[in-house]
């Protein structure tokens, strides 16, 4: 079947691809794109993971700000549903695909942002207020007494 071949050889084009590329992001479409067309083969001995919906929890504006970025870069379309708090997104995803390419890389800018963060934080308050705000050194006082 002539439509068979052509998707082969597209399939092998596509194999060669994501062993060959360095980006990530390159990497993830490439195998969404395997898995479509082992899809139309028909092929049954790759695993086909359904698409889930998770709720992702943030602590701050900055790391949604971040994970949307890192979503959007990947081509994964961030959600809210009505009366969601603003820390809260939604993505409708395959689980091992998006822990792999999204969430990873969410993790390890998120490091290094709060890291940054600190580091711009402390370089504030020792040049405003002449001090380095190590709350190491507090004294610790006796409850009093009911």
């Amino acid at each position: 079947m002539l439509g068979e071949d052509k998707l082969k050889s597209k399939l092998d084009k596509l194999e060669a691809l994501f062993r060959g590329t360095g980006s990530l992001g390159e990497r993830v479409a490439a195998e969404a794109a395997m898995d479509r067309l082992h899809g139309r083969l028909g092929d049954s001995k790759k695993y086909y993971e359904p698409e889930i919906e998770l709720k992702i929890s943030l602590s701050d504006s900055w790391s949604v700000r971040l994970f949307v970025a890192i979503c959007r870069k990947h081509g994964v379309r961030p959600f809210r549903y009505a009366r969601q708090r603003r820390t809260t997104i939604m993505v409708r995803v395959r689980e091992r695909e998006f822990d792999r390419a999204v969430w990873s890389e969410f993790e390890i800018l998120q490091r290094e942002l709060s890291r940054y963060f600190e580091d711009v934080t402390d370089d504030l308050i020792k040049r405003a207020m002449g001090s380095d705000g190590d709350d190491s050194a507090i004294e610790q006082q006796k409850l009093p007494a009911s």
